[in-house]
């Protein structure tokens, strides 16, 4: 019924929305049928006379097909516009365009949906990360990633002064073993990390989270991606993965 990020179905949305609508429909129908005629029937206002109801009641499928054509209408803006989780900047889902200037501060209450980190371009996807680690509270944070990064995207320091590297990951499939020693090799020596983070939308291979595991990699996988993008704080949200694991 809902989604990963607790989205209604959108199928189910629209069975939802076009059942209300033929209701509604009736209703007014009803109304129209039963109860209007008294007062269009005076020509309340001049120009509606009783040609045009009789018109209208002697084509009543016509006039049905128009209101329910209407409804539908009212229904699918209203029922298509609708987010779960949202920034202050009200972006909507699939936004592909999120490439802001690197070293712009989030807004607070920033989240995003999983649907969106998964439609944002690679360099949106970098942003989106920086943009977390600033809500939650982390310095400087901002996005460096480009050609010759060395395998560092953002950069940010923590409240207890220590640098914190991430390598932003948004494969379709998952990150594996080869990728994660290529960022061992440089995240300390080339960046000088003290907390050196791999986060992957699609999650790891087991060889790599072992080597990770082995190597003092954190890794921010297809579940804790989602906990710190939904509003929890990435240190926060990587724990309560490690401790029910």
């Amino acid at each position: 019924m809902f989604d990963e990020d607790g989205s209604l179905d959108p199928v189910l949305k629209f069975i939802l929305g076009l059942v209300l609508v033929l209701a509604v429909a009736k209703m007014v129908w009803q109304w129209l049928t039963e109860d209007a005629w008294h007062w269009v029937s005076v020509d309340i206002w001049g120009w509606i006379s009783e040609d045009v109801w009789g018109w209208l009641s002697g084509h009543p499928w016509w006039f049905a097909l128009i209101i329910l054509g209407t409804l539908v209408l009212l229904s699918f803006v209203f029922f298509s516009g609708g987010t779960v989780y949202v920034d202050s900047s009200t972006r909507g889902d699939g936004d592909e365009a999120y490439d802001k200037e690197p070293g712009v501060a989030a807004p607070g209450g920033l989240t995003f949906k999983m649907k969106q980190l998964g439609a944002m371009t690679a360099d949106g996807f970098e942003q989106a990360c920086a943009d977390l680690l600033a809500r939650d509270g982390f310095e400087r944070a901002r996005r460096v990633g480009g050609s010759g990064d060395l395998g560092a995207d953002v950069v940010a320091w923590d409240d207890a002064g220590r640098k914190i590297v991430l390598q932003c990951k948004q494969y379709s499939g998952r990150v594996g073993s080869e990728a994660v020693q290529r960022f061992n090799g440089t995240a300390a020596p080339e960046h000088r990390a003290d907390v050196a983070v791999i986060v992957a939308l699609n999650g790891f291979t087991k060889p790599g989270a072992d080597f990770a595991r082995k190597h003092g990699i954190t890794l921010v996988g297809r579940p804790e991606l989602k906990r710190w993008a939904h509003g929890e704080h990435l240190y926060a949200a990587v724990e309560e993965e490690h401790s029910s694991a």
